[in-house]
């Protein structure tokens, strides 16, 4: 009788279990068509030029988002009355359980509890606001009011939760990269592959819109991501034909984050070259690779100099602080010295795996010591420069390195204000904000007399990230986003091991953090960062979800 019982009762559990899993894959599925459209679709697709192309792109995603909102509801809908037709809700009821209070440490990731307090911040923000409308749709700024924030906790919140990443769409994501760096690097020789720019705009003019992006402030942002993944991947690939396309595509993104010209791809190229090392120098051949990427960066600096000096009449040319590091005279002797560096390395790493030995801490400790001294190199420049009163001796590089009004195409004025306005506000808009992207109205109402008569503009936004959600969404909405981004960041970076696109998806976003403290939120880059951010969280989730099935046999 025994026998017979379980001979029953096992093809009742596959039958749970079969539902289970069809219903993961039809979830899987859908979440995957979001993803693949907005990793070929988003950064490529434009309409009428540069004239509405933050319009497409933020149509773009919106439709996408709520198109698979719409599908997963669908879905689920018909699955739980599936559910409660053969199994008398026994999966909606696991799954609802999962959620409450008493699971949410084993179910829930601290950059979850972050997102959503970020959501209810930003809410509460958008009530509280004195232009209720403005803030939930963000018309007067940037289309990043409070409906298009809430997209992307939520997409986070289903993506990372409930996709299983997929290593083709990954790729894709290069593909798509690709086509838009090529395109860039052709518009930095006024090439117009696209056909964008009429005969009657001025070159001064047009030269600030670049590839399938628009700004190149914008621009650059996107390409360090892809900087980012590409180099990352490089770095940690074990299959040879994986570490020539990286290594291809990193050149190419290396070459149209320069030809960019916008001064936010230092902060990028300083977090992938500054911190990079510390998660992956464990081991030599990460070591070995490093160095090669960096003798190939100043190679790509020395080439487009090159450029710049056959083709003069063509090319826009450097003006930022690229053209400061191609003016440097020993330029060539210092990439040759590289290559050679990374050459004898090689022989070293060669010595020593023919040894058997480990590579252990030891490059990690010796890269945060050279690190602390750069640190402390920059900070007395800094002082130097700005207390110290001798600016002049740094040459051109002055106008990065003493603060004022006018710096930053003055970023160092509307910070001030921002500041100085941020002091006047109540404390609940100290707390939550004036409302989320409500700066233009925030600066046009209060210091628009000051702020045209001393820079001639007129700011809708900060030019800071960080500072933006400070005034927009208040010190609770900057507080759940930073916490938010720190927390994913950790987490990617304790399990980058576990899937070799976890470290590509968590150097893109460091990339992008770093940059976004002198850049802007807009639909036309951040939209990609959140779901790269998302995919990594996946990745982790997955991994520490694998372990704990392990752990159960």
């Amino acid at each position: 009788m025994t026998e017979v019982g379980e001979n029953v009762k096992k093809p009742q559990i596959m039958t749970k279990n079969t539902f289970s899993s069809r219903c993961s894959s039809v979830v899987d599925d859908m979440i995957g068509l979001c993803v693949f459209i907005l990793m070929t679709v988003f950064p490529l697709l434009y309409a009428n030029a540069y004239t509405d192309i933050m319009d497409v792109k933020y149509i773009c995603y919106y439709q996408t988002v709520i198109g698979m909102l719409v599908l997963l509801l669908a879905a689920v809908l018909i699955m739980m009355a599936m559910d409660y037709k053969k199994y008398k809700g026994e999966h909606t009821k696991k799954l609802i359980g999962s959620l409450l209070p008493k699971n949410w440490k084993r179910t829930f990731f601290v950059s979850d509890i972050a997102a959503v307090l970020f959501l209810i911040a930003t809410a509460v923000s958008t009530l509280c606001s004195d232009y209720f409308y403005e803030s939930f749709w963000g018309n007067e700024g940037r289309y990043s009011g409070m409906f298009l924030l809430s997209l992307y906790v939520i997409s986070y919140l289903i993506i990372s939760r409930f996709w299983k990443p997929k290593g083709w769409l990954m790729e894709l994501f290069l593909v798509t990269g690709m086509i838009m760096c090529v395109i860039g690097i052709t518009d930095y020789f006024r090439m117009d592959v696209l056909n964008f720019r009429g005969p009657d705009v001025p070159l001064e003019e047009s030269d600030i819109f670049t590839s399938t992006i628009g700004n190149i402030n914008y621009y650059t942002a996107y390409v360090g991501m892809i900087m980012g993944f590409c180099a990352a991947l490089f770095l940690t690939a074990k299959k040879r034909w994986q570490v020539m396309w990286y290594y291809g595509c990193m050149i190419i993104s290396f070459f149209a984050i320069i030809m960019g010209c916008s001064d936010n791809a230092y902060l990028a190229l300083a977090a992938m070259f500054g911190l990079l090392p510390f998660a992956v120098f464990q081991d030599r051949q990460c070591v070995k690779r490093y160095l090669v990427m960096l003798a190939t960066f100043f190679t790509v600096v020395l080439c487009i100099d090159r450029i710049n000096q056959v083709f003069g009449d063509t090319v826009i040319g450097l003006d930022s602080l690229f053209g400061v590091i191609t003016s440097f005279g020993g330029l060539v002797y210092a990439v040759i010295l590289l290559w050679v560096v990374a050459a004898g390395f090689w022989f070293y790493d060669r010595k020593k795996s023919a040894a058997g030995k480990k590579c252990g801490n030891g490059f990690v400790y010796a890269w945060g010591g050279f690190s602390l001294l750069v640190l402390l190199a920059f900070a007395f420049v800094v002082y130097d420069a700005n207390i110290g009163g001798h600016a002049d001796r740094y040459g051109a590089a002055r106008n990065y390195l003493v603060f004022s009004r006018s710096w930053g195409s003055e970023r160092g004025y509307i910070w001030g204000a921002s500041m100085k306005l941020y002091q006047e506000f109540s404390w609940v808009k100290k707390l939550f904000g004036y409302g989320p992207d409500t700066f233009g109205i925030l600066t046009t109402s209060n210091i628009i007399y000051e702020m045209t008569r001393i820079t001639g503009k007129l700011y809708d936004c900060a030019h800071n990230e960080y500072l933006h959600y400070l005034l927009t969404v208040g010190i609770v909405g900057t507080a759940a986003y930073v916490t938010f981004l720190g927390a994913s960041i950790g987490c990617m970076w304790k399990n980058w091991k576990k899937n070799p696109y976890i470290i590509g998806a968590l150097t893109a976003v460091l990339c992008y953090a770093f940059q976004a403290i002198i850049n802007n939120s807009l639909p036309l880059t951040t939209p990609m960062m959140w779901l790269l951010l998302s995919i990594g969280v996946a990745g982790c989730r997955r991994a520490q979800e694998a372990v704990a099935d392990r752990e159960e046999l």
